[in-house]
């Protein structure tokens, strides 16, 4: 075994031993970090500054629509800013905002040092930044989205919107979506494994409980919208019509998946502000939150509900009138959960002693707002109602005071809150007040005036009206309250600066909070705790006064420096117990580097430089490789000294590790996506019009041997982990899986060569898309089975240590189910086209 005995330091010594290891260096090497604190900060920054785009496209609307028939900007430069204005809020603000505070807090939270996978933190940011700067940019060349921040087809089809326009939302989205999902796997498994020894699940503070939700609904709502802007970009570069109800498409097929994942979309805003509400209120109410356990069972019902009601959307595309009935039900149910939450927080202000101040005020102005949205969300979830404002600005008002009252006042709140412990310093409170009643008085005269006007007629989406509706003085008086709004939110920021620059030094927990967040010096050190806490009550009734110099002192878990490695506790998902040391890795350009290769291919895709983005696609590929190629540990070490008299083993010598779970939430979120491909072929085939096809795709031969070897790489790839676990020579049996992969993917090229033309019909697409994704995943094994042989004949292979055979065993596990499921599928589609020809 290796000596892996730790240093034992003095406080000072441990705490300038712990710095020099996890501390991001100074000037370029910032481009290097890979911190959750330093990296959480980036995110809400980069969020705030897409915000304030938003923002200033929102006032251009406003300025526009402020008047009768005004020609402040034409019809072409108006549909982009309200596409602009959508796209910015939705995916460049809100969803990046919420993970910047996950990313930031959750650690700290939690009782551990950083997040589970601190690479693919940072290259979910470059991706963020690089993804949404493409589309901003897009306005300054006057090519910015145009048909909505939903991209409706067939408007957004190639016929009705030429140019780049949609390719930069669909393509830049996409990008984006890379930097959502992989913050969603990474928070996942961070909340489930990387905690304090003894936090329990039912011993976890709320927010944490609002994350891990929002985190598994981010996996399974987003790959829908994914797929449905791959298929969509397919359509519009190589004709593929799965949208072109002219050759057995359909154009309600991108609306069933947008809103699949749409209708989530809100509760994954809502959620995690709802989070930052249940921490702060018991603080200000000076009492733990009242029930506890019902708010966990309302969030996870939230959840639930949340994924049976995308046809909410839909009331008027001509749904059958029981689905209606159905889907309408559910809208309302909503209501339950939501309300559970509400009179919580409203008991825990009753039943304690509150103490008011700059959060409290924008908690109040939470339930005002937010209780309205709720309200008018219900009167929008009976379809009578939703038939006649379907579209109108009752719409756009509802939907911002859903969203600005359940989300943006609630982070104004966690600003406040929480700045101090970014900062170090006390909030400067001369000018947030009035700052406070300039958003909240802006806010209401904007948007309240859009319920009237939504009700007496005035449609959504139109760059001017007429003076002879009425609707004159409503608009003017949404405009001068947008410009209320504006200059609150100025005033806002100035407040930010003034704390940086004037606010007064703190010791620590400012607010008197019972988290383990406010037990570490303020602002955090780089590696959050000097030393780990045991938990052996509920994570929001901790004593941070006391608990805090404890740690500081190195008397918890981890209290020490071992070879340099930044580590970290891995523990049982449920109970607690400690389970694993999980070593991190240091800061690194690798995730810069990969993400802006990512990039590259993207912008090549967008100006149809296929074989150049196919090069850097590969390019990426390789960079991943470069992640991979010193992972994990030459030696066995057997367990190891954690402190506190106990030991525990490294990550790479247990069953159930952080990078195995993540790969195991990552297949999950592909599933997903492959679900959602057999649920569009399947629509087609059963709604669509222009069906029967004049061709239809004969039962194939290669696709059969295809579904034969991706069963059998499968079980060659246990077979080769079997024999490495067994301590028997396992090299010739990995290099035949690799042998069978790339049999896979030439059998697989076979089958989609000998398909009819994939642009007559969409019978024809479909089926070339599901083998495209075989053939995609035949890869993806290839590249993982490569991986490993590359790792063990490095040493990083042994019977104890078998992690990256058993993520490639995953890998093929999944991709033989998937594959057979969707060969079975192009098999059976001439029966299933043959039955229903028969029904009709």
């Amino acid at each position: 075994m290796a000596d892996t005995s730790p240093e034992k330091l003095s406080p000072i010594g441990l705490h300038k031993a712990l710095d020099r290891v996890w501390r991001t260096g100074p000037g370029w090497q910032r481009l290097s970090a890979v911190n959750h604190t330093v990296l959480g900060k980036r995110f809400m920054l980069t969020a705030f500054a897409f915000f304030t785009i938003g923002g200033l496209l929102a006032m251009l609307i406003r300025a526009q629509l402020a008047t009768p028939d005004a020609a402040f900007v034409g019809p072409e430069i108006y549909n982009q800013l309200f596409s602009m204005h959508g796209t910015v809020m939705m995916f460049l603000f809100a969803i990046p905002m919420l993970e910047g505070l996950a990313i930031y807090l959750l650690p700290k939270m939690l009782g551990a040092r950083d997040l589970a996978f601190p690479r693919l933190t940072a290259y979910g940011y470059w991706c963020y930044l690089f993804g949404g700067t493409i589309i901003v940019v897009s306005m300054l060349f006057g090519v910015a989205p145009n048909s909505g921040w939903f991209m409706y087809t067939p408007l957004s089809s190639q016929p009705y919107t030429p140019g780049i326009n949609a390719d930069i939302w669909l393509l830049g989205v996409t990008f984006v979506e890379i930097s959502a999902v992989s913050a969603a796997v990474e928070i996942t498994v961070s909340i489930l494994k990387l905690r304090a020894p003894g936090m329990s699940l039912d011993r976890m503070p709320l927010f944490a409980w609002y994350m891990l939700v929002t985190a598994l609904m981010m996996v399974f709502g987003f790959p829908p919208l994914i797929l449905g802007s791959i298929l969509l970009e397919l359509e519009r570069a190589f004709d593929l019509p799965f949208f072109d109800p002219t050759r057995g498409g359909d154009a309600l097929l991108w609306q069933h998946l947008f809103w699949l994942f749409g209708h989530p979309e809100v509760y994954i805003i809502f959620l995690p502000a709802a989070g930052a509400l249940s921490t702060i209120i018991p603080v200000f109410a000076q009492r733990q939150i009242v029930g506890y356990h019902a708010i966990i069972a309302a969030i996870v019902a939230l959840a639930f509900l949340s994924f049976g009601l995308w046809v909410h959307h839909m009331f008027t595309v001509g749904i059958p009138h029981l689905a209606l009935a159905f889907f309408s039900a559910a809208s309302a149910l909503v209501a339950i959960p939501t309300a559970v939450q509400i009179f919580a927080w409203l008991a825990t202000l009753a039943h304690g002693k509150p103490r008011f101040d700059i959060p409290m005020l924008y908690v109040t102005g939470f339930f005002l707002v937010f209780v309205i949205g709720g309200l008018t969300g219900v009167m929008l979830a009976m379809v009578p109602f939703d038939q006649q404002a379907h579209d109108s600005y009752f719409v756009v008002a509802h939907l911002h005071y859903v969203l600005v009252g359940g989300f943006v006042f609630p982070m104004l709140a966690a600003i406040y809150y929480w700045l101090p412990h970014i900062t170090g310093r006390e909030t400067v409170h001369r000018i947030s007040v009035p700052a406070f009643w300039l958003i909240f008085i802006g806010f209401n005269l904007t948007f309240f005036m859009m319920h009237l006007t939504g009700l007496m007629g005035m449609p959504r989406r139109i760059y001017t009206y007429p003076s002879n509706f009425g609707w004159d003085w409503l608009n003017l008086l949404s405009s001068v309250g947008g410009f209320i709004l504006t200059m609150g939110f100025a005033l806002f920021a100035v407040d930010m600066i003034l704390q940086f620059r004037f606010g007064r030094g703190f010791r620590r927990n400012i607010w008197k909070a019972s988290t383990l967040d406010w037990a570490m010096p303020t602002r955090p050190a780089s590696y959050a705790f000097a030393s780990l806490p045991s938990i052996d009550t509920r994570a929001d009734a901790i004593d941070p006064d006391r608990l805090g110099p404890q740690l500081a002192a190195g008397q918890g878990y981890l209290g020490f420096v071992r070879q340099g490695r930044m580590e970290t506790l891995g523990v049982d998902m449920t109970t607690g117990r400690l389970e694993h040391v999980v070593v991190l890795p240091n800061p690194t350009y690798l995730p810069l580097i990969s993400a802006g290769l990512t990039g590259v291919m993207v912008l090549c895709l967008l100006f149809k430089l296929y074989p150049v983005a196919a090069v850097f696609a590969l390019a990426t590929l390789v960079s991943f490789f470069f992640w991979s190629a010193r992972s994990g540990s030459r030696v066995d070490e057997g367990p190891i000294d954690v402190g506190r008299g106990e030991k525990a083993p490294p990550g790479t010598e247990v069953e159930g590790p952080t990078q195995w779970w993540a790969m195991v939430f990552a297949l999950a979120a592909n599933g997903t996506l492959f679900a959602s491909l057999v649920f569009g072929a399947l629509y087609l085939w059963l709604v669509a019009p222009a069906w029967p096809p004049t061709e239809i795709v004969a039962p194939n031969l290669w696709v059969i041997v295809a579904a034969v070897l991706l069963t059998a790489g499968a079980l060659v790839m246990r077979m080769t982990d079997g024999l490495n676990r067994a301590g028997k020579a396992f090299i010739p049996m990995l290099a035949m899986t690799l042998i069978v992969d790339m049999a896979v993917l030439g059998v697989l090229s076979m089958a989609v060569f000998l398909l009819p033309d994939p642009t007559s019909h969409a019978h024809a697409a479909t089926v070339a898309a599901l083998i495209g994704y075989g053939w995609l995943h035949a890869f993806g094994g290839l590249m993982f089975g490569l991986n490993g042989l590359l790792k063990a004949r490095n040493g990083y292979v042994s019977p104890r240590r078998s992690l990256d055979l058993r993520l490639a065993r995953l890998w093929h596990d999944y991709t033989a189910v998937t594959g057979v499921l969707g060969m079975a599928l192009v098999l059976l589609m001439p029966s299933l086209i043959g039955m229903l020809e028969g029904v009709r």
